[in-house]
């Protein structure tokens, strides 16, 4: 996304109503999930984490798909940190396509 870089995984609710979001970078998952109650730590490489509820996490991200309304992904990253990063990921991607054809 252009404004939060998420993780989503399932990570063992017993019950399996929730999905555990992670990030990097603080904010990432309220710009998303703004009622989140995002944890900092845990030990793990996401510094950010929240359990949330798997139908909200499915309503979101498929809101985010039917909104989409560009033609260009990167020139709608505005943090310039960010844009950079997802440079980086798409020049990592764009060499790893031209080596597996």
């Amino acid at each position: 996304m252009n404004k939060s870089f998420l993780s989503i995984v399932d990570k063992g609710d017993p019950s399996g109503k929730t999905l555990l979001v992670r990030a990097r970078q603080a904010g990432d998952i309220g710009q998303v999930f703004p009622d989140a109650e995002v944890q900092m730590g845990a030990g793990s490489d996401y510094r950010y984490r929240a359990r949330i509820d798997r139908e909200q996490v499915a309503n979101a991200i498929a809101d985010s798909i039917r909104n989409i309304d560009y033609g260009n992904f990167k020139s709608t990253v505005s943090d310039p940190d960010r844009h950079d990063a997802y440079l980086d990921v798409w020049s990592i991607m764009h060499a790893f396509q031209s080596n597996h054809k």
